[in-house]
């Protein structure tokens, strides 16, 4: 099958090769790995510690993921020591706006998501009492 014979893209399709996009995206140690690297460009280390709690193995399986869709570009420098920088790609940083546009709305937002985890905590204690 040609490309312009593929059905449109719709995420919602299980089949749509845009979930599996979607979802490395949005997975966890996605969407700080590419908020980070909207920051500026990283090595790994430096990301690692920026990215705090990932382990080393996750942050390589998200850069080599990432950088497998397009959205992260690897650039390895022949010195001694090794050194190796991640940045965005153009791809990269299209996402990477959007996550963090989503990333600095959760972080304005946590009083408001905290009130109301309250409130269904007092809702749904007085309903099993």
């Amino acid at each position: 099958m040609k490309v312009s014979e593929l059905p449109p893209p719709n995420v919602f399709d299980r089949l749509c090769p845009s979930r599996g996009v979607l979802e490395h995206v949005t997975s966890r140690w996605g969407v700080l790995v590419l908020g980070a690297l909207h920051e500026r460009g990283y090595r790994f280390s430096e990301l690692r510690r920026r990215v705090s709690g990932v382990s080393e193995k996750m942050l390589a399986q998200t850069l080599q993921t990432l950088e497998r869709d397009g959205f992260v570009l690897r650039e390895a420098h022949p010195v001694i020591p090794p050194r190796v920088d991640y940045s965005l790609t153009p791809l990269g940083r299209e996402a990477a706006e959007l996550v963090a546009a989503l990333a600095h709305w959760s972080e304005r937002r946590v009083p408001a998501v905290e009130a109301a985890r309250e409130s269904y905590d007092v809702r749904t204690a007085g309903a099993s009492a």
